[in-house]
């Protein structure tokens, strides 16, 4: 019997529109991977999650203008994102939002997930869904061992350890649950306490902590594309692995992507100035500015004290005023290095002052082909932020 080809993985909960766009970013830095090492790319459907919140939560466009928006289930509270319906009503929505859209796979969140996922399924990457029985049943028995080894104490230690440390700790132990109950006939996912017996039928769900070992519990891992928080919240399950008996594998930075609007021009040091409008440290206006060309005066001691103030009041008003001038010079500056309006370019990379693949849903760059295979051809391992023109 010949030994399963080695796995590259990633994966997100799943999200309407794969918002956020980072999720494809992710997938294609797995797959980038998988062909330089001659191993699989798969990709995790988070669907036995179930923050609704940030599952439903999305961005779309009324012409050019980006607006939020969120859809509605009709469900119970904590039922896992893979059991949640999509309807021809969200169908509706979804177009509306981003315009035409394949047919979901099947009448789920999960089913309209699969169904935008097939350009990168057809370059290779496999998607993977946790809550399939044939794949989860199977692992019930090892999982309830687990859950008999009081993982938790060494998670609420290792937590411990690294606040003493000073490292970042996006999912704290203490306040998360450890496991859940989920109900593979509902979906419905409930927090599990130590002690409490799990209902015949149903599985055990691990907690956000302790997902990694099953992760490999089910696919033979070699390597995991992740991003800044799912790094930091990985390290909690550091002494887990030999307690389970399985080998940890190997960490991959997720690289950020920028898709720039035709015409500009930018490069990854000039980003943190672009997102704060810092138009000066792009490009600062050559000739004299505005506020050289007044220069302060002292008011004159005769003048009454009232007086005196309020004119060093209007001093400052003028000045405040001259400033804005100033600014809109460097902007002109800035606009000629990067060949547009930089004011544009900021709202298109970072939209709500976020990063845009944090904010926008996955759907514009998967519906682009060309756009896939650019960045794709980008994921060389070693870039940690790539720019790309969009096609």
């Amino acid at each position: 019997m010949t030994a399963p080809k080695p796995v590259i993985a990633t994966g997100q909960q799943i999200g309407a529109g794969w918002t956020p766009a980072l999720s494809v970013a992710k997938a294609l830095a797995a797959l980038a991977e998988a062909r330089r090492t001659g191993a699989e790319a798969v990709y995790w459907l988070a669907d036995e999650d179930h923050d609704r919140s940030e599952v439903a939560s999305v961005t779309g466009w009324n012409g050019n203008r980006m607006l939020r928006h969120r859809f509605r289930f009709d469900t119970r509270l904590g039922t896992a994102t893979g059991w949640l319906p999509w309807t021809p009503d969200h169908q509706a929505e979804a177009v509306a939002l981003w315009g035409p859209l394949p047919d979901p796979e099947a009448p789920t969140l999960r089913g309209h997930v699969l169904a935008l996922g097939r350009p990168l399924w057809e370059r290779g990457l496999r998607p993977f869904s946790p809550t399939d029985p044939k794949a989860r049943d199977p692992i019930q028995a090892e999982l309830e061992r687990w859950r008999a080894m009081d993982l938790e104490t060494h998670l609420l230690r290792q937590a411990g350890s690294l606040e003493a440390e000073g490292a970042p700790l996006p999912l704290d132990p203490r306040v998360q649950a450890a496991w859940f109950d989920l109900d593979p006939r509902s979906g419905r996912r409930q927090r599990l306490d130590p002690g409490t017996p799990l209902p015949e039928g149903h599985w055990l769900s691990p907690g956000a902590a302790i997902r990694p070992l099953m992760q490999s519990l089910l696919l033979p891992v070699t390597a995991v594309v992740l991003g800044p928080s799912e790094r930091a919240y990985w390290r909690l399950c550091e002494p887990l692995w030999e307690r389970v008996g399985l080998s940890a594998p190997r960490i991959l930075p997720r690289p950020s992507v920028f898709v720039v609007p035709r015409g500009f021009s930018v490069a990854a040091e000039q980003l943190d100035a672009l997102r704060l409008g810092a138009w000066d440290r792009l490009a600062s206006w050559p000739g004299t500015l505005p506020t050289a060309q007044v220069q302060t005066a002292n008011p004159d001691p005769s003048w009454p004290e009232p007086l005196q103030a309020r004119f060093q009041r209007e001093q400052a008003r003028a000045h405040e005023r001259l400033a804005k001038l100033d600014r809109r010079l460097h902007r002109e500056a800035a606009a000629a290095l990067l060949g547009g309006d930089p004011e544009y370019l900021r709202q298109a990379l970072f939209p709500f002052s976020v990063p845009q693949e944090r904010v926008m849903p996955g759907v514009p760059w998967l519906r682009n082909g060309a756009l896939l295979d650019a960045i794709l051809d980008r994921m060389d391992g070693a870039t940690s932020v790539i720019l790309l023109e969009e096609p």
